[in-house]
């Protein structure tokens, strides 16, 4: 008798709903169950970059282009520049960068101009929204003039390129300060910044 009982309880608490339906009970547990943060974005794991000769020597062509008033700057100085009422000497210049992750490289396949390029002395605009394959950017640094007219470089990626590059997608970022210089920062897999990274010209 006690079994039939049990097996009747079963078999109405079974029947009261569909397979998968939500208890009645559970609507007024909606919303005060504790709240779980996602996780980090996550980036693939490489640790090295690899640059082929051939974009190392597009990024130098650009560097010369987008430089090649570098050395003229002996009537300005840095606050007439900032101020825009010196002589434009330099611009800087954005590109995206295409590749992919195999193993524990990042490969970097081609550079190409940023779309919706705005290009000023010590500023530049654009966007790589749409580029397949897109792993980073590359971007010039001018030189500044000190009081003297003499060049100052900004050697190396700035505090603000790196901020800058810790809250985008990208995995890498890659920075040109003279013609034989580049400096790099990479993504770790939880999505922090590695800088200085190491990359490798083949």
């Amino acid at each position: 008798m006690r079994l039939l009982v049990t097996l009747g309880l079963v078999g109405a608490i079974l029947g009261s709903r569909e397979r998968g339906a939500v208890p009645a009970e559970a609507a007024s547990r909606i919303g005060s169950h504790r709240r779980v943060p996602l996780p980090a974005p996550r980036s693939p794991l490489f640790d090295v970059v690899v640059l082929p000769a051939q974009t190392r020597g597009l990024m130098s062509a650009l560097w010369v282009e987008n430089n090649r008033h570098w050395d003229e700057l002996a009537d300005q100085n840095t606050l007439t520049q900032l101020l825009g009422t010196g002589r434009p000497t330099q611009r800087e210049y954005l590109g995206c960068l295409v590749g992919d992750v195999a193993g524990d490289t990042l490969f970097v396949r081609q550079l190409v101009d940023a779309r919706h390029l705005k290009q000023l002395q010590f500023a530049v605009a654009g966007d790589c929204d749409g580029v397949e394959r897109l792993v980073g950017s590359f971007h010039t640094h001018p030189y500044r003039a000190d009081a003297a007219g003499h060049a100052l470089k900004e050697r190396g990626l700035s505090a603000l390129d790196l901020k800058t590059f810790a809250a985008a997608p990208d995995l890498v970022t890659v920075v040109m300060w003279d013609l034989d210089s580049l400096d790099v920062a990479t993504k770790a897999a939880d999505g922090s910044v590695r800088h200085p990274a190491a990359v490798q010209v083949r």
